[in-house]
């Protein structure tokens, strides 16, 4: 074999293990995207299924604040409709963030009765969802974080060819918009159920 050849040889041979690691490396990181984003998954369904016993819980305080009790409870059908369908991480995160609202507006009422403040069910609930919404952050993070590494390795050159090759497709992050962020302005009346439809806000 001469030498010519043999460089044509290393060369391939090169090749196809810098193919070969791109790939895996490639795949390494959409699995870690997955895993990302089956963790929040769980913390999502376990803060829903708290919801209801918070609500009783409230209701039992303050029966006549039916608003704020249908605006849960339609949020948190929502919420478990949205994570049922083949949806993307955006329409996701909107329904969640639709919830975290909702809970925040019910935590406002609740300041209102002090008697409830010292149950020990309900600061239990809270707390319960306090940690959760402190692990729905830090898992929301994680994910946010590996999103960006993976979809930094599709776009940069030249494992962006790779990923062309073989059809990865770019990772949605998991995000909360600046409206989301803030603490709503709430005021509430004793208007009796159905009065005031519950009105999912419009998306920016």
């Amino acid at each position: 074999m001469n030498m010519g050849v043999l460089i044509i040889v290393i060369v391939v041979v090169l090749l196809i293990v810098w193919v070969i690691a791109t790939y895996n490396a490639l795949v390494s990181l959409h699995n870690l995207v997955k895993n990302g984003w089956a963790q929040i998954d769980v913390q999502l369904k376990q803060r829903a299924d708290l919801i209801p016993n918070l609500v009783e819980t409230v209701k039992g305080y303050a029966a006549h604040e039916s608003t704020v009790f249908t605006q849960v409870t339609q949020a948190r059908a929502h919420a478990q409709e949205v994570a049922q369908s083949n949806a993307t991480p955006d329409q996701r995160a909107v329904a969640e963030n639709e919830l975290s609202r909702a809970i925040l507006n019910l935590y406002a009422v609740s300041e209102n009765y002090p008697q409830l403040q010292a149950n020990t069910n309900f600061l239990d609930l809270q707390n319960q969802l306090k940690q959760i919404e402190q692990k729905i952050a830090y898992a929301r993070q994680m994910y946010n974080d590996v999103v960006m590494k993976y979809n930094n390795k599709l776009q940069m050159f030249p494992s962006n060819i790779i990923a062309g090759a073989f059809h990865f497709q770019e990772a949605q992050s998991f995000t909360a918009s600046d409206t989301d962020r803030s603490v709503p302005q709430v005021s509430f009346t004793s208007a009796p159920a159905g009065d005031q439809p519950f009105q999912r806000p419009s998306q920016q």
